[in-house]
């Protein structure tokens, strides 16, 4: 019987490859399968299509399976690659620039000196620091000295605290030069 064709039963065999196709390598498997994941990240391929073709990537026993899942992806040359990739260095460069400037202009907020109770901050008039800014819940967050840290802690504000952009949960070990925020209030812990 041959393959591809109906045998006395009527069950019809599946096509099989002559034994001198090509077999495929760890190698083309892994390049088309980043070709996919590029495909997928750049919106070039929706959810459900960069699933199906995964599978059927992981599935595949020669390159010519594999070219048929990749062709549309393969348009895009090592210069395009290597612009998008400039790019995004810039972009991440401007933005770190951004950053540092906008944190070294930042008002400074000394670290109290260690006492028996801890700095309370917020916009009540009871609060060692007082935040006159509507984003500022009355009794925001407390910063304290505990086993020789500098420990703060929100105290379930509005708006939340933050940590070199990084919302407080609970409390965090803060040190000099950490950006501390109380709502849209930003500082830079310091010492002197």
């Amino acid at each position: 019987m041959r393959p591809g064709h109906a045998d006395n039963h009527g069950v019809t065999t599946p096509y099989e490859p002559p034994a001198h196709a090509p077999r495929l390598t760890d190698a083309e498997r892994d390049r088309a399968l980043g070709l996919l994941r590029e495909g997928a990240a750049q919106g070039r391929l929706s959810h459900d299509t960069f699933l199906f073709r995964m599978e059927r990537a992981l599935q595949a026993r020669r390159p010519d399976e594999l070219d048929v899942l990749t062709a549309d992806l393969r348009g895009e040359g090592t210069w395009t690659r290597r612009v998008v990739g400039a790019v995004e260095r810039m972009s991440a460069f401007t933005a770190r620039i951004g950053r540092a400037w906008h944190s070294e202009r930042l008002p400074k907020l000394l670290l109290p000196q260690p006492g028996p109770y801890p700095l309370r901050i917020g916009r009540d008039p009871v609060n060692g620091l007082r935040l006159s800014h509507e984003t500022a819940s009355r009794l925001h967050a407390e910063l304290s000295l505990q086993d020789g840290l500098w420990v703060l802690r929100d105290l379930g504000s509005t708006n939340g605290t933050t940590v070199n952009g990084r919302r407080v949960v609970g409390a965090v070990v803060v040190r000099a030069g950490d950006v501390v925020g109380f709502g849209e209030m930003t500082f830079r812990l310091s010492v002197d």
